[in-house]
């Protein structure tokens, strides 16, 4: 399957399997932040990037200083999201290298980076005419 028919298969059974509204793409960005934060994620970024783009509702930009880290990390989420949400990423690629790990739930995308990674893709400069949205962890 190319990547293009790939793209258009994952975004349309996204749509047409989780019919997730705006109010629950901001709860399950949420749970993404809060899990990262739970594993010591650093530096946890949420932007709301559908006003800017068709790919996703949000995207969750975090770190991890570890490779170890970035896999606890993305497991957190994984399991937090499913307890939560009964759902499961359509994707997850970078778990092998573990620099850059990138979680595709459809209407939420999230980055878990390493800091050399994040420091030189900057995708916060890239997103930067998104609107960021406030995160604080829970006690």
């Amino acid at each position: 399957m190319s990547d293009l028919t790939q793209l258009q298969y994952s975004r349309a059974q996204s749509t047409a399997t989780d019919g997730t509204s705006q109010d629950e793409a901001r709860g399950l960005i949420m749970t993404v932040a809060q899990a990262a934060d739970d594993r010591k994620a650093v530096d946890i970024v949420l932007l709301r990037v559908s006003e800017v783009c068709f790919l996703a509702d949000y995207f969750a930009i975090v770190t991890g200083f570890s490779n170890v880290q970035v896999r606890a990390i993305s497991q957190a989420i994984a399991d937090q999201v499913e307890e939560e949400w009964q759902r499961l990423p359509l994707r997850t690629q970078g778990l092998s290298d573990a620099s850059w790990v990138v979680m595709d739930y459809g209407d939420a995308i999230i980055h878990i980076l390493k800091p050399q990674e994040r420091e030189f893709y900057n995708l916060e400069a890239f997103w930067g005419h998104a609107e960021r949205i406030d995160f604080s962890p829970a006690p």
